[in-house]
């Protein structure tokens, strides 16, 4: 990439859209073109066609994919599935199709087969079953990485694609139906500790800045209750009594990396890795982005309880399910590229619980 290339960056409202454009102005980078949801339906192929025809990107990084946690995906199976393949067909066909100069797309973790062996290396793509629970979303991404290799492979198009291990940071979704683990977990234990405080004020503001179910009519204190409790926030008529309640057993492994480093390893790689180099000289379809270090959703969970202040009980709800029991990504090639991590998880859980209560 040149600092005058023209840039799309494909979600750029997101998380991981919104941290790529800060990393690339922070490089000085300048010239970017950007929509919105409602500026431009990305499932439209008709709408992504006129838009390339006419912007002419040089430089394309896809972060617009629909994402959501384990209820989420294991919920709106079938829109997992449509609305991710259509955005990447659209978007990797249309940078083929207006020659793109080169492309970064961005899949995730849960390609890999539920029981792979750990830490999970580039080669184990498509060596096994997926998880359930996400199957929809990773055969989504799963396509888009074949997507990129195949238009190499058949037309020479430089693009690539990477693998984010499960990431975090400012304007993630903490929405508790919807939000992946860490921020749902950061959200829940805020939460537990307001009603622990009765600082009722904190939770309005919670609840009117993301909503969750109707908390509106005669009573909204009342109504709120109710849904804490249906989240699995609940206590007694001591305030030491409260308690919040996860999915599972606590006991699967994860792996999380602030947003920032991610978009620094994904312009890194767009700088310094090239199409042919990935597939024909390493022998790969992706690069696996990560920190390489793991933590249980238990120890993750009293983590945030300290950086939170939460002082009442975490429990389990074991009926519940675990999804994949680990998922560590193997970064050696990463880092054989010369990039490394360096917001460590306990830091950046802090910077972004400070970014959520104060937004």
């Amino acid at each position: 990439m040149n600092k005058d290339s023209k840039i799309y960056i494909a979600g750029h409202k997101g998380m991981v859209g919104s941290a790529l454009l800060r990393k690339l102005e922070e490089k000085g980078y300048r010239n970017f073109i950007l929509r919105r949801f409602d500026e431009l339906d990305l499932t439209r192929q008709d709408l992504v066609e006129v838009f390339f025809e006419r912007e002419k990107p040089g430089i394309v990084f896809d972060a617009a994919a629909k994402v959501g946690g384990i209820v989420a995906n294991n919920t709106y199976r079938a829109e997992f599935l449509y609305q991710n393949l259509m955005i990447q067909n659209n978007l990797i066909h249309a940078a083929w199709k207006f020659n793109v100069k080169k492309l970064l797309f961005l899949g995730s973790s849960c390609i890999y087969p539920r029981m792979a062996p750990q830490p999970l290396k580039e080669e184990y793509l498509l060596t096994g079953p997926l998880e359930f629970t996400n199957e929809p979303y990773a055969i989504a991404k799963i396509a888009g990485i074949k997507m990129c290799e195949s238009y190499y492979r058949q037309y020479g198009s430089n693009f690539i694609s990477v693998m984010p291990t499960n990431l975090y940071g400012p304007n993630d979704n903490f929405d508790l139906q919807t939000s992946h683990v860490l921020p749902a977990l950061i959200r829940r234990i805020h939460l537990a500790k307001c009603l622990m405080e009765d600082d009722w004020d904190s939770i309005s503001k919670d609840f009117s800045r993301n909503p969750v179910g109707d908390v509106t009519g005669s009573s909204p204190r009342d109504a709120i209750s109710k849904t804490l409790t249906e989240q699995g926030i609940t206590g007694g008529s001591r305030r030491d009594s409260i308690s919040v309640t996860l999915w599972g057993t606590g006991t699967p492994l994860r792996e999380f990396m602030h947003v920032n480093d991610m978009a620094g390893a994904c312009i890194h790689l767009m700088e310094t890795l090239e199409a042919k180099t990935l597939y024909e000289d390493l022998g790969q379809t992706h690069v696996n982005i990560g920190t390489g270090a793991e933590i249980s959703i238990a120890e993750l969970a009293e983590m945030i309880a300290k950086i939170v202040g939460f002082k009442g009980e975490i429990k389990y709800d074991r009926s519940k399910p675990d999804g994949t029991p680990r998922k560590l990504m193997d970064v050696g090639l990463l880092r054989k590229t010369g990039f490394s991590h360096t917001i460590s998880l306990e830091k950046g859980i802090r910077e972004v619980y400070q970014w959520y209560i104060h937004t």
